[in-house]
């Protein structure tokens, strides 16, 4: 009799309680919004792009507050720009990041986008789409950021966001146009691309500018031995530039690999960017 009178009762509220769930009704509903999504048809390009822009709390188009950029490769809804975002807004939060725009570009072919033209007859018959890299930089350069420009409240600050093939852009753009951004995360950079031809050539791309007045975060994982030794060749080629205002760190993460180095590494280059202040 215990049995049937607790099976009963069980039953008694499990209606009451699909009851009452049938009977909530709802106060307001609106959408979750953190910003903007733009197409914008590229000339150079050749198709039309998709920008995901987070604008952050109380943002507005005003002449008096200016707001720093952050660009993110592989910025599409499905890959780093939720995340990165979110860090963003949590180093805003805590930290003494200013309230900051991220623009996520969201990627149609990164193969394409992220490499310069390789010899290598392998690379080639693999990745046939390859070698794309001058145009989207010049995307970046001529359509981005003059869009960006004129049509948010931004400061000069601009930072670059990229890893793996995104890591190798960031180098090449750092290399050949440094102050296209003043600031580069460049995380777990795919140097191997071209036999390597970017680091071989980077004395004599660093040698190209008086100044390069730029911040450069590098880093690398538990990646393999290529991966690693490219990512600390690179960090020791800025380091060792003598150029006047070019500042770079270098971290390695040892627990990390290439799955999950790039959130881990923003946060870390986030701490040494904006450290924790007592207020």
């Amino acid at each position: 009799m215990k049995h049937l009178f607790y099976s009963l009762l069980l039953i008694t509220i499990g209606f009451s309680f699909a009851e009452a769930q049938t009977t909530l009704k709802e106060s307001s509903k609106s959408a979750l919004t953190i910003g903007e999504v733009v197409t914008i048809d590229s000339k150079i390009l050749s198709e039309s792009r998709t920008l995901n822009i987070y604008l952050p709390e109380g943002y507005k188009v005003s002449d008096t507050l200016k707001y720093p950029v952050i660009y993110v490769l592989d910025g599409s809804m499905n890959e780093d720009f939720i995340h990165i975002v979110g860090l963003v807004q949590f180093f805003n939060l805590q930290m003494d990041m200013p309230k900051t725009i991220v623009v996520g570009i969201a990627n149609i072919d990164r193969k394409r986008d992220f490499t310069f033209p390789t010899i290598d007859k392998k690379l080639k018959k693999d990745f046939p789409t390859t070698g794309g890299s001058k145009k989207f930089i010049e995307f970046l350069q001529h359509e981005v950021q003059p869009y960006i420009n004129a049509n948010y409240s931004t400061n000069a600050q601009k930072m670059l966001i990229g890893q793996s093939l995104g890591g190798l852009l960031a180098t090449e753009i750092l290399f050949k146009i440094p102050t296209l951004f003043t600031d580069y995360i460049i995380v777990s950079p795919s140097l191997w691309w071209d036999n390597e031809s970017l680091l071989k050539d980077a004395k004599m791309f660093l040698g190209a500018h008086k100044k390069m007045p730029v911040n450069v975060y590098i880093s690398v994982g538990a990646e393999g031995e290529i991966m690693e030794r490219e990512a600390k060749t690179l960090a020791e080629l800025l380091k060792n530039s003598g150029k006047p205002n070019l500042k770079s760190e270098f971290l390695f993460l040892p627990n990390e690999n290439h799955a999950t180095i790039l959130h881990q590494s923003v946060n870390d280059s986030f701490k040494l960017m904006f450290p924790y202040k007592e207020k």
